[in-house]
């Protein structure tokens, strides 16, 4: 009850706490990012096998908490002070202990943003009934992006959840009431499954996957049908942006897909945080108060 009582009367301590906690959640966070795609892919080559009745494979299962955390390279366990984060990516110099193979700077960077984008959560809605939901869809929406871009993969053991939890908080309600959340879910995964049937009947060619529908929808389901105008117009403009500067530095073919999961995240999350502020900003400029 103290430690309630002081995230609730102080709110510099509350950002603290929040920061901190997103920190440590950045961590765990890389953890999904990595082995999540690599469980789904042993998932899919033993039912593969299982339906095409071939041996089964003998293979070391891989879960999120089985094997311990170890260096990709030499095998060395990871020990708690090498865990810290971002400081020990820091200390080490950005290597392994043992074998001095380079970490990546995804991990640090996955802490670092985790625990910033947990500070500006707590900025923005305070010791509030919002808040812990606040911070489960942020670390949700970074775990999204990072999978996506690594491997152009929205796993349905994310976003599925995401959707049904969204739907539950609607009942309270939290960020939309219930019949917002329902409509926006629907709107939001018709409105991209029909974007990607007409491209493919227009085209011959699919411009986006099913998990962009459902991440899209659980968007809606969040944030209430009104939310996804904005998210798709901001999404849109930033993957536009950043498509073309990529072709035009020539790093990206034009033929080479590009992750839309990320953009929308980074336009979900820009709603959840600002999207009073900027609706109230257009209507503004418009001439409607």
């Amino acid at each position: 009850m103290i430690l309630l009582d002081a995230l609730r009367d102080n709110p510099g301590f509350l950002l603290f706490s929040s920061t901190l906690l997103g920190l440590l959640v950045g961590s765990f966070l890389n953890v999904v990012i990595l082995r999540l795609p690599r469980m789904m892919e042993q998932a899919w080559k033993s039912e593969c096998r299982e339906m095409l009745e071939l041996p089964a494979v003998e293979e070391q299962k891989i879960s999120l908490m089985f094997p311990p955390s170890c260096c990709t390279q030499c095998g060395a366990s990871i020990r708690a002070w090498q865990n810290i984060p971002v400081i020990s990516w820091v200390l080490l110099g950005g290597k392994c202990a043992g074998c001095k193979t380079p970490i990546s700077i995804q991990y640090p960077l996955v802490e670092a943003v985790a625990g910033l984008m947990s500070a500006v959560c707590a900025w923005h809605f305070g010791w509030s009934l919002q808040l812990l939901p606040a911070l489960l869809l942020t670390w949700t929406l970074i775990t999204l992006t990072v999978i996506d871009l690594r491997t152009q993969l929205l796993p349905d053991s994310i976003t599925l959840p995401l959707l049904w939890l969204g739907l539950a908080l609607a009942l309270v309600p939290t960020f939309a009431n219930l019949h917002d959340a329902v409509i926006g879910a629907i709107a939001g995964y018709l409105s991209l499954w029909s974007i990607f049937h007409l491209f493919r009947l227009i085209t011959g060619k699919e411009g986006m996957g099913y998990g962009d529908f459902k991440l899209f929808a659980a968007l809606g389901a969040w944030l209430g049908w009104q939310s996804l105008p904005m998210i798709i117009l901001l999404s849109s403009v930033v993957g536009a942006t950043v498509g073309i500067g990529m072709i035009a530095l020539r790093r990206q073919g034009k033929d080479v897909p590009i992750a839309f999961g990320p953009y929308l995240a980074a336009a979900g999350w820009i709603a959840l945080i600002w999207g009073d502020q900027i609706s109230a900003a257009y209507l503004g400029s418009v001439g409607i108060h």
